[in-house]
């Protein structure tokens, strides 16, 4: 099964919480939700809410190649949407981004997010066979 690792994300500024942006071990990878925003860790809350939502699915592609996956072996993914008024924007970008990859989801409006942004993402993939 192997140990617990928490690799390093290349393009991701370091977790500004005690938390790893991506942790792996008995062959899943669990990608700690992530949020729009930018390289050196800014948010982007006045982003409108598509592009909030692509930053951060390509914020989840970069914990998922750094665990050695990706959307192909996510199994379900957990948005956060502040306000589920969002859903229709979210989901045209989440299918952009996914392409054919269709895992489990569940999407859960909430009242706020941290910073004010308008979308969070977490994911649990199953890790390729070496």
């Amino acid at each position: 099964m192997g140990e617990v690792a928490s690799p390093a994300v290349a393009g991701l500024a370091a977790p500004r919480g005690h938390y790893s942006h991506v942790a792996t071990g008995g062959g899943l990878a669990f990608v700690s939700g992530q949020l729009p925003l930018d390289a050196s860790g800014e948010p982007r809350a006045d982003l409108p809410l598509g592009e909030q939502a692509a930053l951060t699915l390509r914020n989840v592609e970069a914990a998922l190649a750094a665990a050695g996956c990706g959307w192909r072996d996510v199994m379900k993914v957990t948005v956060y949407l502040a306000g589920v008024e969002h859903w229709p924007a979210f989901d045209q970008a989440y299918r952009q981004v996914l392409g054919d990859a269709r895992p489990a989801r569940a999407v859960v409006p909430v009242p706020a997010l941290h910073y004010g942004v308008l979308v969070e993402v977490e994911a649990v993939a199953l890790r390729p066979a070496p």
